[in-house]
């Protein structure tokens, strides 16, 4: 059976020609760009690859936030039967130099001036990276006779002769299902990366059962793609858009993701939880400032649309007459307006991972009219294992188990997962590789929860997070900081309890949002630092969260929080290039103030 990503580019070229399958912003327009050309980017990549000595199974890398020409190496890899490694664009030189080495890179592609240095630095740390590819207008260091720019690469391969045609015909041809596809190195909140190698057995196995889930997409459908296309997730949906013949936004700064989605009004776009408890929270501001009789159309509107899309709608049941009427009225009054102001009023399918998202939000979000689709996947199980299905779906649940994965219930509830999208192991890592699998075959995804009477998978916590106080209760933090999320001021929390009392919290607040508080309430403030630590601002916060955790146990509730005057971030370690926090990283850096919350 061939290999789907091999010749996808072409046999999709072949059907849509002139149609447009990617966009690119410039200059503040977007630029779009045929199958057809595309395609033969594709080809002259490809031959460029096996010009530049690129052989069978060799891993190439790229390093650079999302663009078009990412996606064009890729399949020029996949043509070569190379391996294409993504590297997030926000990764030190430290973490470039361990991936290099790890997967004996030679050749790298990278995206900006932030990102050449590191490579040129990561040259000087390693004899194994000898070539480097700038995507964007990058000026070269003195004497630097190892770069090309992306032109010049696309050059070589023009130039290449029928020779290297046949090469890469030949290597096509020769391509297998037990070749390797991708080598995602996950981030990880502990330890040293750890390269999952997926076969392009997982890639065909995951297209056609995603093909078979998500069946109401269409090649009329968009999708803006938006996330980095180094993460699992990204890069697996932006795949399947091109395997469905979906146009794909290629949006290059994070962000400007709110103009660009307004921009362009996609149909689909992946994202995760963040995005949405910043929707939830800005209209839970708007609705705590409006009129009292705004205020009660608007939540008559949202219990009408809760009644119509989850009571109904969610078990594909139709609505009473008279309700369909009324949602429609608000439809057109509420929920549309709300979905233009996003730049959302064209969207169908929103998938949503990486992190919990809190019930609350998700429910108020189907009310609207926003179908927010929960899933749950691995970079070591090429993404998705379970999601909503279209019919059915519970909140609370992260969905269904997809067609022919399984899953089952391991020791302290592990969820262990089977099926043909898992991966084939740790590259370089056997013993990390052994570690990661039980005896018959299932992998251990390191994710407690339960399967429900229903069938949909719930998760519960992630058990390298799982703390204990000291009275020996056990506390799940992902679940509590997800229901912080809700909150317009607070941007990130880490929360703290390891052998403590009680359950205390690190927070990141929204600045702006504190800036505006304190100039409405007529707080003075000289400093960041100053407005965090005054008295009154803490015990607002303090009083929002005991509303956000009034239904938990006394003990699972937080008892104090330290406001911090700066953010957790990649370049200190705090976060991993997924965005989840380093517990152990900020536990360390912050030991005084956490002392602080229990002396």
């Amino acid at each position: 059976m061939p290999n789907i990503l091999t010749d996808l580019i072409e046999r999709q070229a072949l059907k849509y020609g002139e149609r447009t399958v990617l966009s690119y912003p410039d200059g503040g327009e977007w630029h779009p760009i045929s199958w057809r050309d595309f395609n033969k980017n594709v080809s002259t990549a490809a031959k460029a690859l096996a010009a530049l000595e690129i052989k069978e199974q060799d891993n190439i890398a790229t390093f650079s936030g999302n663009r078009p020409q990412m996606l064009v190496v890729d399949f020029a890899a996949f043509s070569n039967r190379a391996v294409p490694i993504s590297i997030y664009s926000t990764s030190t030189a430290e973490q470039v130099k361990y991936i290099v080495e790890d997967a004996s890179i030679s050749l790298i592609f990278v995206g900006d001036t932030k990102q050449y240095a590191i490579a040129r630095k990561v040259m000087t740390l390693t004899s194994v990276l000898e070539r480097i590819v700038t995507f964007g207008d990058v000026e070269k260091d003195k004497g630097d006779t190892t770069t090309i720019s992306y032109s010049e690469f696309l050059e070589i391969g023009e130039k290449a002769g029928d020779e290297y045609a046949g090469i890469v015909g030949d290597r096509r041809s020769a391509a297998v299902e037990e070749d390797i596809a991708a080598i995602i190195y996950t981030s990880g909140t502990t330890g040293e990366p750890k390269g999952a190698v997926l076969p392009h057995s997982c890639f065909n196995a995951a297209l056609r059962i995603h093909k078979e889930r998500l069946n109401t997409l269409t090649d009329a459908d968009s999708s803006m793609s938006f996330l980095p296309l180094s993460h699992i997730f990204e890069r697996a949906w932006t795949y399947f858009c091109l395997y469905l013949g979906i146009q794909v936004y290629v949006n290059y700064d994070p962000h400007d993701i709110q103009a660009a989605v307004r921009q362009t009004k996609p149909t689909c776009m992946c994202s995760v939880p963040r995005f949405w408890e910043k929707v939830y929270a800005v209209v839970e501001d708007k609705l705590g400032k409006m009129n009292p009789l705004r205020r009660a159309f608007i939540k008559t509107a949202i219990k009408v649309g809760k009644k119509r899309n989850l009571n109904y709608k969610r078990i594909g049941k139709r609505p009473p007459f008279m309700l369909e009427l009324a949602y429609k009225f608000f439809d057109r009054i509420g929920f549309t307006p709300l979905k233009r102001v996003i730049g959302i009023e064209r969207g169908r399918f929103f998938p949503t991972a990486g992190a919990p998202l809190s019930p609350k939000i998700v429910e108020f979000l189907h009310s609207c009219g926003i179908n927010i689709i929960i899933g749950y996947g691995l970079s070591e199980t090429t993404a998705t294992v379970t999601c909503y299905p279209n019919i059915g779906w519970e909140l609370g649940t992260v969905g269904t188990v997809l067609p022919r994965i399984q899953i089952k219930i391991g020791d302290d509830n592990e969820i262990l997962v089977k099926g043909p999208s898992v991966m084939r192991g740790y590259y370089n890592k056997p013993e990390a590789t052994a570690e990661a699998f039980t005896e018959d075959g299932y992998f251990r995804t390191g994710d407690a929860g339960y399967i429900n009477k229903s069938g949909a998978l719930v998760l519960t916590e992630r058990i390298k997070d799982l703390f204990k106080t000291s009275n020996g209760k056990y506390i799940a933090p992902q679940a509590l900081e997800s229901r912080l999320g809700e909150d317009l001021f607070i941007e990130q929390v880490a929360l703290i309890g390891d052998g403590r009392k009680f359950v205390s919290a690190l927070i990141v607040p929204s600045y702006d949002a504190l800036k505006e508080y304190a100039e409405a309430n007529n707080i003075a403030y000289y400093s960041i630092e100053n407005l965090v630590s005054d008295s009154r601002i803490n015990d607002m916060m303090m009083e929002r969260i005991e509303k956000l955790q009034s239904d938990l146990a006394g003990f699972e509730r937080i008892k104090k929080i330290t406001l911090l005057p700066n953010p957790f971030s990649m370049e200190n370690g705090e976060l991993t290039n997924t965005l989840k926090v380093k517990r152990p990283v900020v536990t360390a850096r912050y030991a005084n103030e956490i002392e602080r919350m229990y002396s």
